[in-house]
């Protein structure tokens, strides 16, 4: 089973609609909670159990042509069944995948997406498959024991 966790701070300065437009915009969830971090900060997460949550994140990696960047990523920010990566928010909002190191990266902070599973590997060769001259070798429906 996989388990995915999306979290990312709402500041003081941003509009609560806006920054939930930039989850959107790259995931497709149905779980969502707010806590209050005090001085008007809040924190938006997403916890789900399907991977149809990346399915939009999944769309638009291809959309820019990102796959081998993507996987590089991806595989550099694994850590036994897990990948933590993190995305700028402000770049979500336009529906675009832009991956950032450092918190300091992402000037309203980043949106950080951890997936979790026994089977990461096949998620990873799902999400973000190799390519040939920036056209995957191969295209794999979700893996289903994900």
């Amino acid at each position: 089973m996989v388990y995915i966790r999306i979290e990312t701070e709402v500041r003081p300065t941003e509009d609560f609609e806006k920054v939930l437009k930039a989850l959107k915009n790259l995931f497709i969830f149905k779980n969502i909670k707010t806590e209050d971090l005090g001085s008007e900060r809040k924190l938006i997460i997403i916890e789900e159990t399907s991977l149809e949550t990346l399915r939009k994140m999944y769309n638009a990696m291809r959309r820019q042509r990102i796959l081998d960047t993507a996987r590089s990523i991806f595989l550099k920010n694994l850590k036994g069944e897990t990948i933590e990566v993190k995305l700028n928010k402000q770049a979500a909002y336009q529906g675009i995948v832009s991956f950032v190191d450092s918190d300091s990266e992402s000037p309203l902070g980043p949106i950080s997406v951890v997936i979790s599973s026994k089977n990461i590997n096949a998620i990873i060769d799902w999400i973000t498959p190799k390519t040939s001259r920036g056209r995957p070798l191969w295209e794999s429906p979700p893996p289903e024991d994900a």
